[in-house]
């Protein structure tokens, strides 16, 4: 018994000392702001413990270690967990993105960038704009003949002032009622096909004056051309506006529209008083005009819905996304009266169409009566005096090509006050200064004056009116400027029949006055030049 406790006593005191357990090893590694991380950082509620990584999936390793018995923590029972970090844990780590009401607050677009397409770039673009530039041509010659041939008119068909300005109103009467369909056209049927429709009614209105219909069918076509100018015009002011050179395109395609204006006056007056035609046989030309700027217009932008999404694609690094014959979702009539009514509501587009109603009516009424003020004024009963009508839209063909580039320079809305009160002053000199050449030449000026007014006002509209409303917005004002092009011309027929043809040049300096109050109240919204 006493040599078994003694053999336990040595064995304890001969046996090696024990050891304090080391300190355990670090689960997750510190981590330095300046050093290199390799792990990705993960949040730890999502996480799924998976047996293998998956590819598509970021992957993070944390190892553990237990220890049993002693506290060194060997590698045999070292176990690594792998947990995975899916797309949709990668998306919930992502910051939010701001949203805005697209519909209720403009500054959803406004705050937004986006790559701009130009003249050059997309390549069809510039067939685009010279188709525009056609159908304006086409326009400008069919608005400006009236002014030439209202004597022949009211001869052929033997009535008075006030009669034969209905032509104006039910040009207007189109214009209005187009406005409040071109952008549902737009959205069923695409930027092609729209332009296909518009032209193919201003074709139809054509048909009835060439055979010399009554003047109840003239009026009436009247209204299918306004109808069909209203379609084209807005969707040539939105592709031009919406480019990065907004100014010179839209300079370019109203442009062409004074040079059809100042051809159509020389072309009326030569084919009634030289050839002695019948007047209607002019609308035989603009019949063809027509069907050619259908025809271009329809090829030019039948892949434009196509080609807009693959610049943006290519400019953000995405892919194009879906052709252009995607079908649009389905409106209602009352869909589109909501949107007639929002872009109304919206200050840009009230102002900006009443200003372009003054516009509008000053230009056509000085077009369309300025012959017949010389001829009862002036004593002049010579044909010839047609001519003077053609000056007045040379000088508009002019001021558009010229005056563009100092517009740019100056600003748009310091340059439209400085030609608006020069065409005032201009007006002045045919109404009270008694001499032929000198009120022809007057009115020239008049014309080189006003015309880089709608240009540069329609880049101000542009960069005013949001996205979502730039097709209604630029057809309300559209419509509001073809009602003045009759309004005011229809009321100086009515005066003209009652007090004499002078009423012209009151009526048109009360519309410059509007023009520069609704001009003050619009914002100045500086260009985007990136």
């Amino acid at each position: 018994m006493d040599a078994i406790m003694l053999h336990g006593l040595i064995a304890v005191e001969s046996a090696p000392p024990l050891k304090l357990p080391s300190a355990p090893g670090k689960a997750v590694a510190r981590t330095y702001p300046g050093a290199p991380q390799e792990a990705a950082s993960i949040e730890l509620q999502p996480l799924s413990r998976t047996p293998k990584p998956n590819k598509s999936a970021s992957t993070s390793r944390i190892s553990f270690a237990s220890a049993s018995g002693s506290g060194h923590l060997p590698k045999s029972r070292t176990e690594t967990t792998i947990f995975s970090v899916g797309p949709e844990l990668e998306e919930q780590s992502r910051p939010g993105t701001p949203k805005a009401d697209s519909v209720n607050d403009d500054s959803a677009n406004i705050d937004g960038v986006e790559a701009m397409q130009s003249i050059m770039e997309p390549y069809m673009n510039r067939w685009r704009l010279l188709a525009m530039c056609l159908i304006s041509l086409s326009n400008g010659m069919s608005d400006s003949a009236p002014g030439a041939l209202i004597p022949s008119i009211e001869e052929y068909y033997n009535i008075g002032y006030a009669i034969v300005s209905l032509i104006f109103v039910g040009n207007a009467l189109g214009f209005i009622a187009g406005a409040f369909f071109v952008d549902a056209i737009r959205e069923r049927l695409g930027r092609a096909k729209t332009l296909a429709v518009g032209q193919g009614l201003i074709s139809l209105g054509y048909i009835p004056m060439i055979a010399t219909a009554p003047y109840p069918a003239i009026v009436v076509s009247f209204f299918f051309v306004g109808f069909g100018m209203s379609i084209n015009l807005a969707m040539g002011n939105v592709f031009c506006g919406s480019l990065s050179n907004s100014t010179t395109a839209l300079s370019m395609m109203h442009g062409s529209y004074g040079i059809g204006g100042t051809v159509g006056p020389l072309l009326a007056t030569a084919m009634v008083t030289v050839f002695e035609v019948v007047w209607s046989r002019y609308y035989a030309l603009s019949l063809g005009l027509a069907a050619l700027g259908g025809v271009c217009g329809t090829c030019a932008f039948w892949d434009y819905e196509r080609d807009t999404q693959q610049h943006l694609g290519s400019s953000t690094g995405g892919s194009g996304g879906q052709s252009g014959s995607t079908a649009a979702p389905k409106r209602d009539w009352r869909a589109d009266v909501t949107a007639m009514v929002s872009a109304l509501s919206n200050r840009v587009v009230l102002l900006g169409a009443l200003f372009i109603f003054a516009y509008q009516g000053a230009e056509v009424s000085i077009s369309g009566w300025v012959n017949t003020f010389l001829m009862d004024s002036r004593h002049v009963h010579d044909g010839s005096v047609g001519y003077v009508t053609a000056g007045f839209w040379g000088g508009i063909t002019l001021g558009r090509f010229l005056l563009a580039p100092p517009a740019h320079r100056i600003g748009e809305k310091l340059f439209v006050v400085i030609v608006v009160v020069g065409a005032c002053a201009f007006q002045l000199v045919v109404w009270l200064v008694p001499n032929l050449i000198g009120n022809a030449v007057a009115v020239a000026i008049v014309g080189l004056l006003l015309g880089p007014v709608y240009p540069c006002a329609a880049a101000v509209f542009m960069r005013n009116i949001n996205k979502q409303k730039q097709v209604s917005g630029m057809g309300v004002i559209s419509a509001f400027g073809s009602s003045g092009g009759a309004a005011a011309p229809f009321t100086t027929g009515l005066l003209a029949q009652a007090v004499g043809t002078f009423v012209l040049h009151p009526i048109v300096i009360g519309l410059f006055v509007v023009m520069m109050i609704c001009w003050y109240g619009l914002p100045n919204k500086p260009k985007r030049s990136e």
